[in-house]
């Protein structure tokens, strides 16, 4: 049993971390880290996660939503942001999990952490293939067949099933090819993204303040007597429900919309590949995190204005934001073409940052023997481990082109919220096992902030229901079996201890 909780030295978790030769190539500043972390941020959560949270279960108070949803992120980017400083190594979560929990728990995070990037990759490339269709109707007054843009599980209003989302795949495509060329060329293209997209965010604030209807944002949450609301694939939402209601209904919308902060610890995934990371990467997680949310919380109560909150269960539900502007902004619709452009864009930039944080993971595990070799084999001449790029746009590709952004995107957050459950524990477990362990950054008022945001990020996990539950221990089951049957035949830290 002991052997399972075998833990990986933070000696040795330093000196890996200080052999960039043979290892990937620091090239990330203080800035670029930000951006990085803004890159991650602002994407789907935000443009197509709002209008789900607000539609169904939070109404006007999805702002509400955003606010929890943000201090379980604050209080577990605080204890993220000690880890990456005291241990500047690939693999995030992961990684402070084999030093502080031992393997056992390591390999259950690194499981874990597939569904948040590369199950979050899948789900922003869905609103990618939403968006690019909006922008294709705009612009030329044809769309991609409903067919060929959707999952065989979607039906339309009138009545075409889907096949597989094209769109979703290519985008896929063209970002692991772009990562596979460098991550310095990666931070620049998304650096560019990020200026688009948080200046098309914040005119979107300016230019929509206008048109907020009072009337809109009362009551701001749903009551329970909103009734019952049929939607186009036969499906009902019925706001009497516990959860579709009321302080429920918001802590239902902040699991939901928790899914628009993932990204800051994205950051975290490349430590290795930052300029003094000690002092860089609690800066680019806090300052990302901090920016977001401001943004989060004044553009969520712009569109619940300017929109019915009913109206994002149907007409709303795809591309929210661009038929906000234009049914309910008149004189407008350059804006929502211009929007329609920035979200491409931003989501590619989300795209690209996960798939960035998925393989960088796998790449700590694969040297650490808990996956096979490939995962790490590094590009001779780019020094980025593309073999694992490729497999994993693969994977991903599969649950993008076939299975629906709803459950793709409550599985990632689910995923994401029991990540952050085990980092935030860590830190109390570091500070008692490592106490003389230099620490450039130390999260503040140990152990209770950590405690804290363990039990909000738990609050939001109970909010997101049993079938997600489910889904979870259905994965976590096929990651025991991979764990047993592999791993731990293959452990370099098992086989140190024997």
């Amino acid at each position: 049993m002991s052997m399972l909780f075998a833990k990986k030295p933070l000696s040795t978790l330093l000196a890996e971390a200080s052999d960039s030769e043979k290892g990937l190539k620091r090239t990330l500043g203080a800035w670029a880290l930000v951006a990085l972390g803004i890159g991650a941020i602002i994407g789907a959560g935000l443009f197509v996660r709002t209008a789900a949270a607000a539609g169904a279960h939070a109404g006007s108070a999805v702002t509400i939503s955003f606010i929890i949803a943000a201090i379980g992120c604050a209080l577990a980017g605080l204890c993220y942001a000690e880890f990456a400083s005291m241990i500047p190594i690939a693999g995030s979560a992961y990684t402070y999990s084999y030093a502080t929990m031992g393997e056992f728990v390591a390999w259950i995070i690194g499981w874990d952490l597939v569904l948040e990037y590369a199950l979050g990759a899948a789900t922003v490339a869905i609103g990618w293939s939403q968006y690019l269709n909006k922008l294709l109707f705009i612009t030329f007054g044809q769309t991609i067949p409903y067919e060929w843009s959707h999952s065989p599980f979607q039906v339309s209003e009138a009545g075409v099933s889907g096949i597989v989302n094209l769109p979703a795949m290519f985008i896929l495509l063209l970002i692991s090819l772009l990562l596979v060329r460098g991550t310095q060329q990666s931070a620049v293209v998304n650096t560019i993204i990020v200026i688009v997209k948080v200046c098309i965010v914040i005119l979107f604030i300016i230019l929509g303040w206008q048109f907020i209807n009072p009337a809109n944002h009362t009551p701001y949450m749903i009551p329970e007597t909103a009734g019952v609301v049929n939607l186009s694939d036969g499906s009902t939402v019925d706001y009497s429900k516990f959860w579709n209601n009321g302080f429920a209904g918001v802590m239902t919308g902040a699991g939901i919309v928790f899914f628009a902060f993932i990204g800051f610890d994205a950051v975290s995934t490349a430590a290795q590949e930052t300029k003094n990371p000690a002092k860089t990467m609690p800066f680019g997680i806090l300052i990302s995190l901090a920016v977001c949310t401001i943004l989060y919380i004044l553009f969520s109560h712009v569109l619940t204005g300017v929109a019915p909150y009913q109206d994002f269960l149907k007409s709303g539900s795809e591309a929210s934001v661009a038929y906000a502007i234009d049914t309910y902004m008149p004189g407008y619709g350059w804006l929502s073409t211009l929007i329609t452009v920035a979200i491409l864009a931003g989501f590619s930039s989300v795209i690209l940052v996960m798939l960035l944080g998925q393989t960088r993971v796998f790449y700590s595990m694969s040297k650490d023997g808990l996956v096979p070799k490939i995962f790490s084999d590094l590009h001779p001449k780019f020094r980025t481990p593309y073999k694992s790029q490729l497999l994993f746009l693969v994977f991903v590709s599969l649950f993008a082109g076939f299975i629906p952004d709803h459950v793709v995107g409550n599985m990632t957050s689910i995923g994401t919220l029991f990540a952050f459950v085990l980092v935030c524990i860590g830190v109390i477990v570091m500070r008692k096992s490592n106490p003389e362990a230099v620490r450039t950054f130390k999260t503040p008022l140990v152990p209770f902030v950590p405690i804290l945001g363990a039990l909000v990020c738990l609050a939001m996990i109970v909010s997101l229901g049993r079938e997600n539950w489910e889904r979870l221990g259905v994965w976590l089951l096929i990651g025991m079996l991979i764990y047993f049957g592999y791993s731990v035949k293959n452990s370099k830290v098992r086989k140190s201890l024997k």
